[in-house]
This record gives structure tokens, C-alpha cells and sequence, in this order.
């Protein structure tokens, strides 16, 4: 489960910060302290967990330092805020209306990052493959099958102008469907479940691959975890997935 805040959450260990070696980066990286209710969520495996596709110094900066600063921007814009850091963050991405206006533009570009990349770590460090079971069942049923899926995830992925994000949703009844949003939105904004999904902002990919984002999509396939996204898939039917 996605770390969402200390009350509704384990809070994990404080580990270290980011650091300068490749040696360094290969470790696993434990949950940092963010000094507020939300927390940076452990990397569930080493920087180099995804390597070759997703390079080592990628993973490391991806984490580190780009989700760790929209937990420390979320964490300050909710400060003095106690009705907010009592709530989960799907309930207050998807009533961003009622946040306070002075914050609100912070707590959607930022909240939207931490869950975005909360779910976004879940679902790589795998070796890619296929689904099986009754998740690869709702593909075929919903997306067309595994194939069309990836071709039509990986030209609406490549067809974001600017920064963003191409998901697949679920409901609570198993059905799937394609989207993207710009920025860190995200579909939980709109009350729509993330079963997964790949980010498309340049940091996540432009060591490696510059300006070849449709290169990054399709290696990207490579690391996706599946087994963790038929759980995710269970748990949306069980209306416990969270982020």
C-alpha cells in the first residue's frame, strides 16, 4: 500500500538521502522523514532494479529528488491545515475544490505527484511479459488485447505535448480504460480508480533516451510488474486500492 500519511499509513524508517555514487545507488532505498503528515514511500527495490531500460542514475534522481520534493512541497502547503493532513490524499485529490483556494494549485500539482509516483513504483522492478488470469481477461475484453493495448498506451504516452501521464483506469466492477492527463494530474482527481500507469515528464526518461519518448514507452514494457498490477486489479474489485 502507498504510503498517504502518518495516520493512515506505517510510517517507514528514515533512510538515507540522495547520493552521488552508481555503487550507492544499486542499494534499496528505505522511506525518508519528510517533517509532515506526508510521507515519501520506500522504493520496493535498488535504483538498479530496472536497468538497462530505466538506467540506475535515473531511478535514483527519480525518487530521491524529484517525488521526494512533491512530498516536501505537498507537506508545506498543507501546513497549518490539520482538516487536511487528517485525510487521505484520494479523498483530497478528488474534492480539490474544497481545499482552500491560496493552496490549491500546490496541493494538485504536488499531491498529484506523491500519488503518481506512489503508484508508479509499484508497478515496475518486474520483467515484463503479459498479464494472466482475469486481469489479462479484462484486456482483452476492454483494451483489445495485450498488443493493442501496448501500441494504443504507447501512442497516447507519446501524443502528451509537454509533461504528463498516459494510465489505464479500473472501476470497481473490472472495467478497464486508456487515458492521460497533462502535468501530475492524475485520474483520481476525477474519482477514477489507477490500475497503472507511466510518466512521461522528460526526467523520467531523458538520460537515456533524450528526446526518444516512444523509445522509453516501449522499453518500458520491459520492467512493468504484472503480479503487482493483478493485485492492484483485485483490490479495485475489493474497493481497496487506494493510489
Amino acid at each position: 500500500m502507498s504510503i498517504l500519511s502518518r495516520r493512515h499509513a506505517l510510517a517507514g524508517l528514515a533512510g538515507a538521502g540522495f547520493v552521488g555514487s552508481l555503487a550507492l545507488w544499486a542499494r534499496p532505498v528505505l522511506a525518508q522523514a519528510s517533517g509532515g503528515p506526508f510521507e515519501l514511500p520506500p522504493l520496493p527495490y535498488a535504483f538498479d532494479k530496472n536497468a538497462p531500460h530505466i538506467d540506475t542514475q535515473t531511478m535514483g534522481l527519480h525518487h530521491d529528488k524529484h517525488h521526494a520534493s512533491y512530498v516536501e512541497k505537498l507537506n508545506a502547503a498543507v501546513s497549518g491545515h490539520g482538516e487536511l493532513a487528517d485525510k487521505p490524499l484520494p479523498e483530497i485529490l478528488a474534492n480539490l475544490g474544497s481545499v482552500p483556494e491560496n493552496i490549491r494549485t500546490a496541493v494538485r500539482n504536488n499531491g498529484g505527484g506523491h500519488a503518481n509516483h506512489s503508484m508508479f513504483w509499484q508497478v515496475m522492478g518486474g520483467s515484463g511479459g503479459a498479464p494472466s488470469g482475469e486481469l489479462a481477461e479484462a484486456v482483452d475484453r476492454d483494451l483489445g488485447g495485450v498488443e493493442q493495448m501496448k501500441s494504443d498506451f504507447n501512442k497516447a504516452g507519446g501524443g502528451v505535448f509537454g509533461s504528463g501521464w498516459v494510465f489505464v483506469t479500473v472501476t470497481q466492477d473490472g472495467t478497464l480504460a486508456l487515458t492521460t492527463r497533462p502535468n501530475q494530474d492524475t485520474p483520481l482527481m476525477d474519482g477514477h480508480q489507477v490500475l497503472f500507469g507511466n510518466d512521461v515528464w522528460e526526467h523520467a526518461y531523458y538520460l537515456n533516451y533524450q528526446n526518444r519518448r516512444p523509445a522509453y514507452l516501449e522499453a518500458w514494457w520491459n520492467v512493468v510488474n504484472w503480479d503487482a498490477i493483478a493485485q492492484r486489479y483485485a483490490d479495485a474489485k475489493a474497493g481497496t486500492l487506494t493510489l
